[in-house]
């Protein structure tokens, strides 16, 4: 599939998938920041892309971003297709958990998106679901 992206500092790469079978491509970041302990930072991730509709794209950490002392701060970014002007440059919203400041460099790997498609749904209320509860949080490991 082809998807239109607009890369904002051409001398780093596009966004890329690292091992023949990875689900996951690599979003980089444009500039060196640092993120203080305990603060969110929004780290440009150097492009603004253009998705087919019905689809989204995913963002999640990279495994190792927890290893630098972050996450991050909404756990996972959900772009959708109407988020594809000229200037609508994908961010990375991270929180630093460590009492010590971080430092990412630019061009360093930070976070991961796939392209999932998705369907939209038409709601059709009801007064009875009529399927038996099965209850709450933690109910399958019950007898």
């Amino acid at each position: 599939m082809k998807v239109r992206i607009r890369r904002i500092d051409k001398t780093l790469p596009l966004p890329q998938y690292k091992t023949a079978g990875a689900a996951a491509f690599d979003f980089v970041s444009r500039v060196t920041a640092e993120i203080q302990p305990k603060q969110v930072s929004y780290i440009p991730l150097n492009v603004a892309i253009e998705h087919p509709e019905s689809h989204m794209i995913i963002m999640l950490a990279r495994s190792s971003l927890h290893k630098k002392g972050l996450m991050l701060a909404n756990n996972v970014g959900i772009f959708d297709t109407d988020f594809s002007g000229h200037d609508d440059e994908y961010n990375a919203a991270v929180y630093n958990f460590s009492d010590m400041p971080v430092t990412i460099e630019k061009g360093e790997r930070i976070s991961q998106g796939f392209l999932r498609k998705y369907e939209r749904v038409e709601w059709e209320e009801v007064d009875d679901l009529g399927n038996k509860s099965r209850g709450g949080f933690g109910t399958t490991g019950l007898i």
